[in-house]
């Protein structure tokens, strides 16, 4: 085995070495099939006990932040991470809440290691923080699993990654590897937005774009892998993109001067980053970091719940997607078993948000934030909506919402919310009577 970490299939438990190529449980991959979630995803293991003799108790957070967490990822350097700013993305707490009362959502301020402003909460009895993760250098949380796969192709030299995405999947890997030096081959549904698409191609990545579902996208690029040996980047069948995922956790907690917060809801697909989120929490769980774990809700959109649905069935049966959410419709969810084992393990929850629930919520972050997030993002903010209408968010408990990409990737979702003005005259009388329509 790898001395720094080594892979366990979350189904049998074998473990395999870290030091080669490897996407499935060889044996448990071979009873998949056609149409239901994979079996064999990899989970991977460090030396917790090696690792907590770096510092003392009280100082080992400190530590691992210091070596930008290295101990707890699957490389040797980071060295080999982009050049890019990645990750180390704002987290916002709110200051009021005021859905009610003409949809304002308070002041924002950012949160750091600093202490906190006292008396901001002054119309809501919960604290409520957004992490924007639409700030990374492609505009999406999916940069964080791309830089780590990058990293780790480029460290044992390989040159040409491929993914299956919807699109941010794929605009990231593609602006990673071009920062890398390295080859993309991105495979998408031809009606992923426009705007993904062009990201693609402006980092000069190969797009292939299929006449079919992500999942069909998902399963061409698995054969274009396994024939033209080109390193596979897909989300969850490459156990990197969890480990890549799971940074954010670090993050949040350094944001919350090391406390855990009571709930984060996060937009699920694949539950990737779902079940990233609660392993980065699990290893600082392993190490005596923290004492507990947060609950995580996942947050699905009504016409793409294939995850939630079939969290208690005896067989996985799948409903064909529609919603305007994008980034998180799917299927067969890829990472459903290890998720769903988070799930029971951690007590996980999940909450289904219709697509016009999703973009009132677009607006409302819009208008009173100025967080401009695609529908897959704003699912999150408006399961978090939903919990607090129904009463479900305690009084004086922390809540993140995690705000996955920015909705600069799909403008066509949100036409139908918006108007634009017609032209005016470039006169003031023009104006007058523009602002007496619009304005008063």
């Amino acid at each position: 085995m790898s001395q720094k970490f080594h892979f366990q299939c979350v189904d049998c438990k074998a473990e395999y070495s870290g030091d080669e190529v490897i996407y499935l449980c060889p044996d448990c991959q071979k009873t998949n099939k056609p149409g239901e979630p994979p079996r064999g995803i990899l989970k991977t293991i460090y030396p917790y006990q090696q690792i907590r003799n770096l510092a003392p108790d009280n100082k080992l957070f400190e530590r691992l932040d210091q070596d930008r967490f290295l101990p707890l990822l699957p490389i040797r350097s980071m060295n080999s991470w982009p050049m890019l700013k990645i990750g180390k993305t704002p987290m916002y707490r709110l200051d009021r809440l005021d859905r009610g009362t003409g949809g304002q959502v308070g002041r924002v301020g950012q949160v750091g290691r600093v202490g906190q402003e006292e008396g901001i909460l002054q119309t809501m009895d919960f604290e409520l923080y957004l992490k924007d993760d639409s700030q990374n250098p492609t505009f999406s949380f999916k940069d964080r699993a791309s830089a780590l796969v990058s990293a780790w192709a480029k460290e044992n030299g390989i040159q040409t990654l491929v993914a299956a995405s919807t699109g941010n999947a794929g605009s990231s890997l593609a602006g990673v590897c071009a920062s890398q030096g390295q080859r993309a081959m991105i495979v998408v549904p031809a009606a992923a937005p426009l705007a993904k698409l062009t990201q693609i191609r402006m980092y000069g990545a190969t797009l292939v774009p299929v006449r079919g579902t992500y999942d069909d996208a998902f399963d061409l690029s698995v054969h274009i892998s396994e024939k033209y040996g080109f390193y596979n980047r897909n989300t969850a069948y490459n156990p990197l993109t969890i480990e890549g995922k799971k940074i954010v956790s670090y993050e949040i907690f350094r944001q919350l001067n090391q406390q855990i917060p009571d709930r984060i809801f996060i937009p699920v697909g694949d539950g990737v980053i779902f079940a990233g989120v609660y392993k980065g929490f699990e290893d600082l769980l392993k190490l005596g970091i923290t004492d507990r774990m947060p609950a995580l809700v996942g947050v699905q959109a009504m016409g793409s719940s294939n995850l939630m649905n079939n969290l208690k069935s005896g067989q996985f049966v799948a409903t064909s997607s529609k919603t305007i959410a994008d980034s998180i419709s799917v299927d067969v969810p890829k990472c459903f078993y290890m998720a769903t084992g988070y799930t029971e393990k951690y007590h996980g929850e999940f909450v289904a948000v219709s697509d016009q629930e999703i973009l009132e919520s677009s607006l409302l972050l819009s208008r009173s934030t100025g967080i401009f997030s695609e529908p897959a993002a704003a699912a999150a903010f408006a399961g978090m909506l939903k919990y607090r209408d129904q009463g479900f968010i305690p009084d004086g408990s922390k809540n993140v919402v995690l705000l996955t990409g920015s909705g600069l990737k799909d403008l066509g979702a949100v036409q139908s919310s918006i108007r634009i003005p017609d032209a005016v005259e470039p006169d003031i009388q023009s104006v007058d009577l523009f602002i007496q329509k619009h304005f008063l």
